[in-house]
This record gives C-alpha cells, structure tokens and sequence, in this order.
C-alpha cells in the first residue's frame, strides 16, 4: 500500500524543495541590489506615472454588474435542466417542470423589480 504513495511524495518532496529554494535564492540574491528612489518608482514606457485621482464610477455601474452576474447564474442553473428535461420527463413528470417553473417566476420577481426601481435606465439622471 505504501509503495503506492511512493512517487507522490518523492514528487512532493521535490515540489516543495524547489519553492523552498527559488524563495532562498529570490531572498539572498535580493539583499545584494540596491534600492533607491527610481528603481522603486514606477515604471510606465518611459513616461512619468501620473499620480491623479482615479475616475469615479457611478453606483448604477456595480448594480448593473451584480444584475448581469445574477442573471448569468440563472442561465448556468438552467441549461443542465434544459439538457436533461427529456430524459427525466419520463420519470417525474410535473415535479421537475414546476420546480423550474418557480425558479424562473422568482427570479422573474427581481427582474421586475429592478426594473421597477429603474436598476436598468442607461439614462443620465435629468438636471432639475
């Protein structure tokens, strides 16, 4: 049973021999450079990095983000029920098309109200 496990952990053993030593390495070798100023700063094709304010993104950006990840997930729930709708039809009948039937109207529930709280409007708000 044991001789079974053997080339595992010879293949582990050497797995972490060799992180252990490209960490060693990285670290001594590491120590013998000199840091200053510009080789710490960035570095961007040449040109100085700018240290501006990052853009802003509105919060109706991240709703629609968690909108379309939510309604992505759906489709992954229902495409293996899709594939083996025919088989089980025969056995469960109504009980595997009700359960479906429920997901969707719950899901179809939120779809309705995000629109309702106009989630969905691409439309910059209008100036009063």
């Amino acid at each position: 049973m044991v001789d079974a496990y053997v080339s595992l952990f010879i293949h582990i053993l050497v797995a972490i021999g060799f992180a252990l030593s490209v960490w060693l390495g990285s670290f001594l070798l590491g120590r013998i450079g000199t840091a200053s100023g510009v080789k710490n700063s960035a570095y961007e094709c040449g040109m100085l990095p700018k240290m501006g304010l990052q853009p802003r993104f509105s919060v109706k950006f991240y709703l629609v983000a968690m909108l379309f990840i939510l309604f992505d997930i759906e489709i992954v729930f229902m495409f293996p029920w899709a594939v083996c709708y025919r088989d089980f039809i025969l056995q469960y009948g109504s009980i595997i098309l009700w359960s479906m039937l429920s997901f969707v109207s719950v899901l179809m529930i939120g779809y309705l109200y995000a629109i309702k709280k106009g989630a969905l409007d691409f439309a910059a708000p209008q100036q009063a």
